[in-house]
């Protein structure tokens, strides 16, 4: 009886552990970039992060190297915590 309910155990555990892995290999790669956007109606954006960045919330897009300089140089403030403006070098 103990051995039928180990067996189970131990399978189960096996089966969350590729679906793990399964999960992880099907992520999208982290962009380069984000743009994080405002509340409400036409959600304008407020701030450039590096991907990845963890002060980035949940209102956000990847966005390429050329659009992060342009918003940079909008004035569109950079992330303070992860510095985007270091990295392209726009000061």
């Amino acid at each position: 009886m103990w051995v039928v309910r180990i067996n189970e155990a131990i399978a189960a555990a096996e089966q969350r552990e590729r679906e793990k892995r399964q999960g992880e290999e099907r992520r999208p790669p982290t962009p380069d970039w984000i743009m994080e956007f405002g509340i409400g109606v036409g959600q304008r954006p407020i701030e450039v992060h590096v991907g990845g960045c963890y002060a980035a919330r949940k209102r956000q897009r990847p966005i390429t190297r050329e659009q992060a300089v342009a918003a940079l140089n909008e004035g569109i403030r950079a992330c303070i915590h992860c510095r985007p403006d270091t990295e392209l070098g726009v000061l």
